[in-house]
């Protein structure tokens, strides 16, 4: 991939001895471009600005106050968070697709198209067949945002990310309209042992494939195609991966030398109108600009006053689970395990429920390495003189630890949760569960679990949302709760899905709306979205008398609060709420005891190791990926098969495939070569076609119309074809789906 590596060239004078400068304002970083009178770069910086923006902005221009002091200069403002920034310091802004444009004209002549991707913003513009310049509206999947996500989520950094990808040996399909749709494709193959570098590779190209098919939109992006943006400059595998797809060679590809800051370029270019002042005004301008807070429709603060706070802290620290020192214990323990999408937990109890030993913490994107380690960790410690009479498992990884260490006991994870919730309120009649990527809810009847409420694919109101959230401001989980307390204006969000909560976040902090308060605002988004977008209620009675709340993400007071205050009720949020799965396995094994143990012991934990490889099944006509892990104790893991055959073994057919019968049956409709056929379906024959049944003849005489064989016009279509075949027409039908026609 050779490319084209260009920079600025020689052109006229925009204005005489002063320079032209463009500050590029974007969702997450800033961009400072200066060009002399000869159109060449002679300062640039690109730093993030962790939403203080007006901040990073005014350190950039006094930066270059300092090397060109006394300079005349005319600056012009673009970028996302740039009208914000333009408004309050007076200056001029600049729409960023335009002056996008205007960069690749004067630098890279030739250009047939752009793709320009930014923090947050995605943008292609196309020039061969008239000027069509498309942008993304509130959704940032795509994006260097998205990257970052995910690279978190993979527990690297975003450099270590594109060095991964090029180790990688093949890609999975991987949604990237979403950060939160991304996670749920992504968290599976890392539970079921895909390598980080094959997945860092499958995030790429996602990031390809949202922005074909989400810009694009079925324009082909061809010809000579320039690369513009943070993410497509610093990202090698981003850029093989778009090279690729758009099977571009030689030159075609356009990767300039500065391509971080040809929109600050093209801002500097639209600058050479306006007057140029010396460059100490502009930081002036900037320095004293007021400040104007002005949020609209703020929420009340979570506490009124300090013994407010002080009560309901008070009021929480009765819920705790009692505690035992494992160097001085002697007798039985029970060990539970809770193998969540994003964190491993480990419980080990006493007969009385006290808690030995407890760890919670990330699975670092390798939930066995996680497990293996923590129990060697905890053999090591409680040595010969405890007997660990039972194991359970809980959660996404149940299967996977249970065949890795030989666990004796599997649940599913209401079963759990609900065991350890009555260990704090027996009379619990209802129980929230909010973790890093699920919400669970259920209610209790009799002791028992009597309904159950899941969130589905999207994870807007979990503890991951805050946490992506409190990286983008610059904190981490627990400093960004502290601050939401501390809130006298929270902003009120919505109960949107992450996508849209950005552009909700962003109108908030150009309003002057404070970290604190944004993070009050989320704690009461994350409730809601819960509430009225999960359990769907109308009113609080509806959660029952005796609610328990618990998971990780209700270790946030601020989000535990804001629970209270909108359901009006005082509920139980045990201490140890983001241990609750593995609590209630612990207790789950103690109540129901194995007659021996098969957990694995320290020498075996020492001497662990696995394989994984994968096959193509063959068994059915999915022909299912599958990851299959071989353990040393010779226990063998499936992952990837959508039915449980290969596990099993093939097994002689005994019953008629009706799906296959029925996808016959509407195909030879209007197929006049179809072979005739009893309508049988135990026949290995096809189904009559239809030209072959009573009344069903096409006339054809007043044309022809097509019909899809996709969702309902493919279940409906006996009626339509029936329909027009009366009315006088022939019906065609698509061609059978296949990976060719859905490309």
């Amino acid at each position: 991939m050779s490319g084209l590596l260009a920079g600025p060239d020689a052109g006229s004078s925009p204005i005489k001895h002063g320079l032209l400068a463009g500050l590029d304002a974007g969702s997450t970083t800033v961009k400072l471009v200066l060009l002399d009178e000869s159109g060449t770069i002679v300062y640039k910086r690109y730093e993030r600005h962790l939403s203080k923006v007006r901040d990073k902005a005014l350190e950039l221009l006094q930066d270059a106050a300092a090397h060109f002091p006394g300079t005349p200069i005319a600056l012009a403002v673009t970028g996302s968070a740039g009208l914000g920034l333009a408004r309050v310091c007076s200056l001029l802004f600049v729409q960023e697709v335009h002056v996008a444009a205007m960069a690749v004209k004067k630098w890279l002549p030739g250009t047939d198209a752009v793709v320009e991707l930014g923090g947050e913003d995605a943008k292609i513009i196309f020039f061969k067949g008239g000027l069509d310049q498309r942008m993304n509206g509130s959704c940032a999947g795509g994006t260097g945002a998205f990257i970052d996500q995910m690279a978190t989520l993979l527990n690297v950094t975003p450099e270590e990310l594109d060095r991964l990808a090029g180790e990688s040996t093949r890609t999975y399909p991987v949604a990237s309209r979403c950060g939160v749709f991304a996670k749920s494709d992504i968290q599976p193959l890392l539970n079921q042992g895909a390598s980080k570098a094959d997945v860092a590779a499958s995030i790429f190209q996602a990031v390809v494939n949202q922005t074909v098919t989400g810009l694009a939109q079925g324009r082909r992006i061809e010809g000579n195609v320039a690369f513009l943006g943070g993410p497509l400059t610093f990202f090698k595998g981003l850029r093989d991966a778009f090279v690729k797809t758009l099977n571009l060679t030689g030159d075609s590809a356009r990767f300039p030398a500065d391509a971080a800051f040809y929109v600050g370029m093209g801002a500097a270019l639209a600058a050479k109108d306006i007057s140029a002042r010396p460059i100490e005004d502009w930081v002036a301008q900037v320095t004293d600009a007021e400040d104007s807070a002005h949020i609209t429709h703020p929420l009340p603060p979570l506490f009124s006053s300090d013994a407010d706070l002080q009560e309901f802290r008070a009021r929480h620290a009765k819920a705790t689970a009692e505690t035992a020192d494992i160097t001085t214990y002697r007798g039985n323990a029970w060990l539970g395990i809770d193998s969540g999408s994003t964190t491993t937990k480990l419980v080990l109890i006493d007969d009385d429920g006290r808690i030995l030993y407890s760890h919670y913490g990330s699975n670092q994107g390798n939930p066995l390495q996680t497990v293996h380690d923590k129990l060697l960790d905890l053999r090591a410690q409680h040595g010969s003189h405890i007997n660990i009479r039972g194991s359970a498992v809980t959660g996404y990884g149940e299967e996977l630890m249970k065949n890795a260490f030989a666990l004796d006991l599997g649940l599913v994870e209401t079963v759990a949760h609900a065991r350890a919730a009555r260990h704090f309120q027996p009379e619990v009649d209802f129980i929230l569960d909010i973790g890093g990527q699920d919400i669970k809810c259920f209610h209790i009847r009799n002791g028992v679990v009597d309904s159950i409420l899941l969130n589905e694919a999207c994870s807007s109101g979990c503890g991951s949302f805050i946490e992506t959230f409190a990286k983008a401001l610059g904190h981490d989980a627990a400093s960004f709760a502290a601050l939401a307390l501390e809130s006298t204006t929270p902003v009120d969000l919505g109960t949107r899905c992450t996508v849209f909560m950005n552009s909700s976040i962003k109108q908030a902090q150009k309003e002057g709306a404070s970290v604190a308060d944004i993070s009050a605002g989320l704690a009461t988004s994350v409730v809601r979205n819960a509430l009225y977008k999960v359990i769907r209620i109308n009113h609080a009675d509806q959660l029952g008398k005796h609610p328990v709340v618990q998971g990780g993400t209700f270790l946030n007071d601020a989000v535990l609060r804001a629970f209270e205050l909108e359901t009006r009720n005082e509920v139980v949020r045990p201490g140890i709420a983001g241990l609750m799965g593995a609590y209630g396995a612990a207790l789950s094994v103690r109540d129901n005891p194995p007659m021996v143990s098969g957990l694995l012991q320290e020498e075996e934990l020492k001497a662990f190791s696995f394989t994984s490889r994968e096959v193509r099944c063959g068994l059915c006509s999915n022909h299912c990926l599958m990851s299959i892990a071989t353990f040393g104790n010779g226990n063998r893991h499936f992952s990837g098969n959508r039915c449980s055959r290969p596990a099993k073994g093939k097994e002689e057919d005994t019953l008629p495939n009706l799906f296959k019968y029925k996808y016959e049956l509407l195909r030879n409709y209007g197929d006049s070569n179809a072979k005739p056929a009893v309508e049988n379906f135990h026949s290995k024959e096809k189904p009559a076609a239809a030209s072959e049944r009573p009344g069903m003849k096409p006339v054809a005489n007043r044309g022809r119309i097509g019909i899809p064989m996709v969702l309902n016009m493919f279940e409906n279509l006996p009626f339509w074809h029936t329909f027009f075949t009366e009315c006088g027409y022939e019906v065609v039908l698509s061609a059978p789906s296949s990976r060719e026609l859905y490309s």
